[in-house]
């Protein structure tokens, strides 16, 4: 028998404090001159205030305290934004030549590039009394472009921060700039590309926040209704799995100006308003970032084997300890039982370092290709989940009752010194079986081991869910059968059993689709439930997510639309008995 046990360990470091002694602020990173080697040391202006003038190269940048990481400070904004301490790398997102503020008292930074056009208005960050500068691209010189987060309100382009060349059209998003044209009307504010030609006077705003993005086209399973995507790590970053069919499919925002197409397949940057994408059917991991307009489509891949590797394991960093496919999911879900000591490893396929996965999370997450290692925190027995498509994956950690009972002056033996033994479910190890006992009116509880160190109790009767060291269950005299799941505590009692396995095995019940995206269908015409059916929802980690109470049908629909991508187990009750089911959700 199986319970959770689960730890978490949150450590705050204080990085910048009253006694904090700062003697040097500097900028490193691929994107500065000495690499991620040498701070760029900048100048100090007063006691928080940081400036510098350096030259940059496309890449990534941090702030940094005395030329070490004990204080450093990291963000994702450009060219605004507040480093936090152990934060992300800040982007720099095209070469050039950048004045710099930093204040080490609040972590507020802003990257000025060098450039004869900029964008000012009541839109803009700095109002009518400062520029925002645009990037020069390097493939033409008079086009000019900037990711900006814009208020609603106005705006202009103008040269070399003043007034005498200006450009200004009364049209949003797109337009043609005239000298001393009408201020600009942006609406509505938000994260905007902006690109801007001083030859010609047209520009764009491209929205690039968006509460969602989806595919839409013949080749989805939508048609001209959106398929959602969700939103990954990362600025403007979402992602799909989906079945698609042979046909063509678009990248639609949640406004009606925002559709992306392109011409290149699998993978592109699509354009504003561009054709739509020709698909040859499949299914596919489908990546967009509404920032860059870069999409690809990763067709799913089947490895004859997928096992763990590393230091925490058994074959150590020479040998796999290969997984086996888990029956309720495809052949990408893979499951694996077994001893990890405290360590590291990763997820490989078919023995080979050519296709392996990595995070630097524990005990879930999601593995990237070629990734870090993933640490293994805590030595143990555990039960391992990962899908190869997805990279999802979940360490839920074991540990193994040989007893379980029931005991209290209500119980059986009618003390709470003796158990009445239960017997272990033979497809189930979570589950307990009691078929058939003569309780009293009394209070009794659940305890593992003939003793007090694992035990559960509520105050509900004839069914619950018992937590550890709960309350006293208040017991009405009755001869039932009995059932407990100790991996969720929830318990039942109800009539005698005399069919346990038939009843209590998983195969009874049919989960589908498995992996399921929005609805899970439950077939119960197999198993002999009585009135209401509840289904309980958890995660890997045992955290209960969601129950809903639905009338007995042979047919029951399970709404998980709300959950994101990951394994799950339903625990389907009537009051009288406890059937436990896996299954998998994609997005």
């Amino acid at each position: 028998m199986k319970i959770r046990l689960l730890f978490s360990v949150f450590t705050i470091m204080l990085a910048v404090c009253a006694n904090a002694q700062i003697t040097t602020v500097g900028l490193i990173g691929s994107a500065t001159p000495g690499g991620w080697d040498v701070d760029t040391n900048m100048i100090q202006e007063s006691d928080s205030t940081w400036t510098m003038t350096v030259s940059l190269i496309q890449g990534e940048a941090k702030f940094r305290a005395n030329d070490a990481w004990t204080i450093n400070w990291g963000s994702t904004g450009y060219p605004f934004g507040t480093g936090t301490q152990d934060g992300p790398n800040i982007p720099i997102p095209a070469a050039g030549d950048y004045d710099i503020t930093f204040n080490s008292n609040t972590g507020v930074y802003y990257f000025s590039v060098h450039s004869d056009i900029g964008i000012i208005g009541s839109a803009a960050p700095f109002g009518w009394d400062k520029d925002v500068n645009l990037h020069q691209d390097t493939a033409d010189a008079n086009v000019y472009h900037i990711n900006l987060t814009l208020g609603a309100g106005e705006a202009k382009f103008r040269q070399n921060d003043d007034w005498a060349v200006n450009w200004g059209a009364n049209s949003f998003p797109t337009g043609t700039g005239t000298q001393d044209g009408p201020n600009i009307p942006v609406s509505p504010g938000g994260d905007y590309n902006i690109t801007f030609n001083k030859s010609t006077g047209e520009y764009s705003f491209v929205l690039t926040s968006f509460s969602s993005v989806g595919i839409v086209g013949s080749a989805t399973p939508g048609g001209s209704n959106p398929t959602p995507m969700s939103a990954a790590s990362g600025v403007g970053n979402w992602t799909a799995t989906a079945v698609l069919v042979d046909g063509d499919l678009n990248f639609v925002g949640d406004t009606t100006a925002a559709s992306w197409g392109g011409t290149d397949f699998p993978s592109g940057t699509a354009t504003l308003g561009g054709p739509a994408i020709a698909i040859p059917a499949g299914r596919y991991l489908i990546n967009f970032n509404s920032v860059t307009l870069a999409y690809s489509f990763e067709p799913v891949v089947y490895y004859t084997t997928v096992g763990i590797i590393g230091s925490a394991t058994a074959g150590g960093w020479d040998t796999d300890t290969d997984m086996e496919l888990n029956p309720i999911g495809d052949s990408t879900d893979w499951k694996l039982r077994t001893f990890l000591t405290v360590g590291e490893l990763k997820f490989r396929a078919d023995d080979d370092w050519a296709v392996n996965w990595g995070s630097s999370t524990f005990p879930t997450g999601v593995a990237e290709r070629d990734g870090p290692n993933i640490p293994i925190a805590e030595e143990g027995e555990y039960n391992i989940y990962f899908s190869s498509f997805l990279g999802n994956y979940g360490f839920v950690k074991l540990q193994v009752f040989s007893t379980v009972g029931v005991v209290g002056t209500a119980s059986p033996s009618g003390s709470w010194d003796i158990d009445t033994p239960m017997n272990k479910d033979p497809n189930d190890e979570n589950n307990w079986i009691l078929p058939e006992a003569t309780f009293t009116d009394g209070p009794a509880k659940f305890r593992a081991e003939g003793a007090w160190m694992f035990n559960w109790g509520a105050v509900d009767f004839p069914n619950g869910t018992g937590t550890q060291d709960g309350p006293n269950i208040p017991i009405t005299a009755g001869t039932y059968g009995v059932t407990i799941n100790t991996n969720s505590g929830e318990y039942a009692f109800g009539d005698p059993i005399t069919s346990t396995t038939d009843l209590l095995n998983p195969a009874s019940v049919k989960a589908y689709p498995n992996p399921a995206k929005d609805v899970v269908n439950l077939d119960l015409s197999a198993v002999d439930l009585k009135g209401n059916v509840t289904v309980s929802i958890y995660d890997i980690n045992g955290k209960l997510l969601q129950t809903t109470v639905q009338p007995n049908a042979p047919l029951v629909k399970v709404n998980v639309a709300s959950l994101p991508s990951g394994f799950y187990s339903l625990h389907i009750t009537d009051g009288h008995f406890i059937i436990g089911k896996k299954v998998n959700i994609t997005r």
